[in-house]
């Protein structure tokens, strides 16, 4: 990040001593400021892990979010849906499972064609485990 804001500023140095520097440090900063953000963001949402375990007496998700948080859910695989809800949900192509005394969310953190095939993928997986 300090590379970043020093190739940023850069061609700052022209401009030192001059009022014109005031007007447009406040843009570089955010600027900046905004990269730091996305890219904590970004390494955030990298420690997100779910792990999925297919057993013919149950289904389970144990998710672990980004500050270490575990969620568990366990279905019985014969009752379990896949759900793909393509408008309406936080992201496009929204993932369920639904199955069990809850509907959980699958895959938030993938992109919309990961989570596509993730469906098919599972649909094909929950078939094979009937």
């Amino acid at each position: 990040m300090g590379v970043t804001a020093a190739l940023v500023a850069l061609p700052l140095l022209v401009l030192l001593g001059s009022p014109v520097l005031w007007g447009l440090l406040p843009f570089v900063v955010i600027a900046v400021s905004a990269m730091y953000i996305a890219l904590r963001r970004s390494y955030r949402d990298a420690e997100i892990l779910e792990e999925l375990e297919f057993r013919p007496e149950e289904l389970r998700l144990q998710r672990t979010g980004p500050r270490g948080r575990r969620q568990n859910w366990a279905a019985n695989p014969h009752w379990v849906r896949v759900e793909m809800h393509p408008k309406g949900g936080p992201v496009p192509h929204y993932l369920t499972l639904r199955g069990g005394p809850r509907e959980v969310e699958l895959g938030a953190f993938l992109v919309e064609e990961e989570r596509i095939t993730l469906r098919k993928e599972l649909e094909a997986a929950l078939s094979d485990l009937r």
